[in-house]
């Protein structure tokens, strides 16, 4: 069966949830669409996050950027977007999102957001 989008991301239990460590994703191949022209935006995303009690599944990750790809959104709400479901699906400890999106009418944007579990 062919693998397809999802707004899913699945999880499983931290095997180590007394140690504080951080896992980072890189992903250089994220697309979405300009809300305005409907032309392709690129990004790379970093995911960088210390987990709690559950970690992201790395396939489901995949699936769940994907999704994006036919859908208009602004650089801010993308990234907001993609912090808030990780966030509401894993509960980090801390938790970095950045979309660093490629160069665009001379102007290149990246858009970072910060999470820490009070």
């Amino acid at each position: 069966m062919a693998s397809r989008p999802s707004k899913t991301i699945e999880t499983f239990a931290n095997p180590r949830p007394g140690r504080e460590y951080e896992i980072r994703f890189d992903c250089p191949e994220f697309t979405c669409l300009c809300p305005l022209t409907g032309q392709p935006d690129f990004a790379t995303f970093t995911i960088t996050y210390i987990p709690d009690e559950l970690c992201i599944e790395l396939k489901s990750l995949k699936m769940y950027l994907w999704s994006f790809r036919d859908e208009g959104a602004f650089h801010e709400k993308v990234t907001n977007q993609i912090a808030d479901d990780i966030i509401a699906a894993i509960k980090p400890r801390r938790l970095r999102v950045e979309g660093d999106f490629a160069v665009r009418g001379g102007i290149g944007t990246v858009v970072v957001v910060d999470h820490e579990a009070s």
